[in-house]
């Protein structure tokens, strides 16, 4: 994999060990006008890698430092999502400039990335998340087109399961509790909601709790906690 220094003067130090990768899409018109932001001074973000669309790989912050990706977030136990995770912010428009699927050679990259960074930091595949995951009342990406199934696949990401599904038959708060176990801030409880549905139920994103979604869940949450494997 080839990857192109493209500096970024926007980070600081870590104070947690790294445990996770955050993936986003860039969300702006086109790729030029992401990296000038991820490195502009006075724009105060930035992440460790960006990933164009025809695969190229950019290094904007050293995995050491702490780039500013996540902002307001948690994930599990982690305030600090930005001390404890890498950031890879993946060339897209996203929902605001035209949202469409994300290129083969691209994703590709993505996954030798992310495969990488998992290999060398011991990263389970239940904290490889996205952006909605840590930020559900804030943020919609990589969203639901992203091929997340792709990455299950080589295990660099939880997969959505469909075997031996039950229905638990939770209350709603009974869901959103089994929901902060696995993971997320349901301070927010619709946001939250539908962040699990963009990840796991992509084809139906209504923040409704419906046995689909309980099922899946409850699956995740077994054998073991938070789905970690």
């Amino acid at each position: 994999m080839t990857i192109v220094d493209t500096p970024s003067p926007n980070f600081d130090a870590r104070s947690l060990p790294i445990t996770m990768i955050v993936l986003h899409y860039t969300g702006m018109q086109d790729a030029e006008s992401a990296i000038a932001r991820l490195r502009d001074p006075e724009a105060k973000v930035s992440c460790h890698y960006l990933v164009a669309e025809d695969g190229t790989v950019l290094r904007m912050v050293d995995e050491a430092e702490r780039a500013w990706h996540a902002g307001r977030s948690h994930w599990r136990s982690i305030e600090d999502v930005n001390s404890a995770s890498i950031g890879i912010e993946i060339v897209n428009p996203g929902h605001d400039w035209g949202y469409r699927p994300f290129p083969d050679e691209q994703i590709a990259a993505v996954m030798e990335l992310v495969a990488d960074i998992q290999k060398r930091h011991g990263i389970t595949r239940g904290n490889i998340v996205g952006h909605s995951d840590i930020a559900p009342a804030r943020k919609r990406d990589p969203g639901e087109l992203f091929p997340w199934g792709d990455l299950a696949k080589r295990r660099l990401a939880l997969p959505r399961p469909t075997k031996n599904l039950m229905d638990p038959m939770w209350t709603e708060a009974g869901f959103c509790l089994a929901l902060e176990r696995f993971g997320y801030d349901v301070t927010d409880r619709m946001a939250a909601i539908m962040a699990f549905q963009r990840r796991f139920r992509p084809e139906l994103i209504d923040g409704e709790i419906d046995a689909e979604c309980r099922m899946i869940l409850l699956a995740l949450l077994l054998p073991r906690p938070q789905g970690d494997g």
